[in-house]
């Protein structure tokens, strides 16, 4: 089994325009949103990021199909609006799209909590796992992932420091903030993890 540090690919519909998200060393970076549909009908709705193409090529359009290839990233974010930890898509190729929808991402990183298997009310075991992928210039990216029934059983066997590989998709779901006297609709991100294994330790620092 092939084993990648941090891969994705993705194939779906340009949701919305790209706009300008930041600039890093004079280089303009533009994140647009991809909705990527599921088997059972409902979509994922994931955030791309990617550096502004070379002169003469246009940005992603809305409606779009594309394929997407790249890493996961993730960031906290302390503005203090939206979701506190934010997962994107560092795109290192957007194409044409081709073929059926795709959502496939292969991760290898370092379990970095004490994993949580708890039950559904519906009696379906799950299991929150948090992952730590390393990148260049020793840092690293810390993703929240989730396992469900046998598998999920299996992943609230492992220990913290083990060094894991993990096959699956990232998916997107939205939820109701309280806030108080008031609420707001947010979006979470996470990997739904559908193969996970064990493999040789190695540094994440």
């Amino acid at each position: 089994m092939e084993q990648k540090e941090n891969r994705v690919v993705l194939r779906g519909t340009a949701a919305g325009e790209a706009t300008l998200s930041h600039q890093v060393h004079g280089l303009d970076f533009y994140r647009f949103p991809l909705s990527v549909p599921r088997l059972s009908g409902r979509e994922d709705r994931l955030n791309i990021l990617l550096p502004a193409p070379p002169e003469g090529k246009a940005l992603p359009q809305p409606g779009d199909y594309l394929e997407v290839t790249g890493e996961v990233r993730s960031f906290n974010n302390r503005s203090g609006v939206g979701s506190r930890l934010v997962i994107t898509v560092l795109a290192r190729s957007v194409l044409p799209g081709v073929g059926e929808p795709c959502n496939q991402v292969w991760l290898r990183g370092t379990l970095c909590k004490p994993p949580i298997l708890r039950r559904t009310p519906l009696g379906r075991d799950i299991c929150d796992l948090l992952l730590a992928v390393n990148r260049r210039y020793r840092r690293a990216d810390y993703l929240p992932c989730i396992a469900w029934g046998r598998l999920a059983q299996e992943c609230g066997e492992m220990t913290t420091g083990d060094p894991l590989w993990l096959n699956g998709r990232l998916q997107s779901r939205t939820y109701l903030k309280n806030l108080g006297e008031t609420s707001e609709t947010r979006t979470a991100y996470e990997f739904s993890v559908s193969a996970c294994e064990r493999v040789p330790e190695f540094a994440i620092f």
